[in-house]
């Protein structure tokens, strides 16, 4: 029976025609899956279905999302990454920031990444914070000056003052969320190209249930960035908030909210 699938040119270019539409006919496709996104179930008979190609260094694997949730796309990953994302571990650390790394143009910087959900206006909102482990220089510049928060306000984010005002929305940035893990923020590619990792994490970073519930509840992120020693590690999302709102209040938080992954 045919399945309400979309495949992207992009998937269909990794996995040839000839499967792509044994896919199409229902010949490969599963009815029912849990979708990699949401993590809640989906039917391929009833529901438009994304097909989602995690391809990696040596594998590839092909996986299912609602079409509300992610589109049909290409997720290079690193071999770990999609080993891991196959293991689906289900082990939630929320609050433990992930190391990764932030091209900046000539050098790497290692951010943490932090989740948790954050109280605005009445509503909680998925949020990510992003910090630095050190100052961030602009590429080519000499000296040791932290150019973060500047890169940022130039890449289209803003200055927060007031933290019970939702961000403003960051044309062509996403959030990857995948197999129920956060993979990647992603931004524009350049020339109009497909987007590229802003931030990657080396492993994919643990979200909580009530976390993944909300941003799909929204399809939007919020993403803090502020620079190294503003925020620190907070095991506790009151702690978490209080600590950006003091940097907030000291001119030292900047935000945007990003849509989950594919809306390029």
């Amino acid at each position: 029976m045919p399945r309400m699938l979309d495949v992207s040119e992009d998937v269909r270019a990794e996995i040839g025609d000839e499967e792509a539409d044994r896919l199409l006919a229902g010949e490969n496709a599963p009815g029912s899956y849990d979708c990699t996104s949401c993590r809640t179930p989906g039917d391929t008979e009833q529901e438009r279905t994304s097909t989602v190609l995690f391809v990696g260094e040596e594998t590839a694997v092909l996986a299912f999302a609602h079409s509300t949730c992610i589109p049909s796309q290409v997720v290079r990953v690193s071999e770990e990454q999609l080993q891991g994302a196959v293991r689906s571990i289900t082990a939630e650390e929320p609050h433990g920031p992930t190391p990764a790394q932030l091209p900046n143009g000539t050098e790497q910087a290692v951010l943490g990444v932090t989740s948790g959900l954050i109280l605005i206006d009445g509503d909680l909102h998925p949020a990510l914070v992003v910090e630095p482990t050190e100052p961030i220089a602009r590429p080519g510049s000499v000296g040791a000056g932290d150019e973060f928060l500047p890169l940022l306000i130039e890449q289209g984010f803003l200055p927060v003052s007031d933290l019970n005002r939702k961000p403003s929305g960051l044309s062509g940035w996403s959030v990857l969320l995948a197999m129920g893990q956060l993979h990647a923020i992603l931004q524009p590619g350049t020339g109009g190209g497909s987007p590229v990792a802003w931030w990657q994490a080396h492993q994919p970073l643990q979200v909580t249930d009530g976390w993944r519930a909300a941003a799909n509840k929204s399809h939007t992120v919020l993403v803090f960035a502020a620079p190294v020693g503003s925020i620190g590690q907070q095991p506790r999302e009151d702690l978490l908030h209080d600590a950006l709102e003091k940097a907030a209040a000291n001119g030292r938080l900047v935000a945007a909210a990003m849509p989950l992954a594919g809306t390029s």
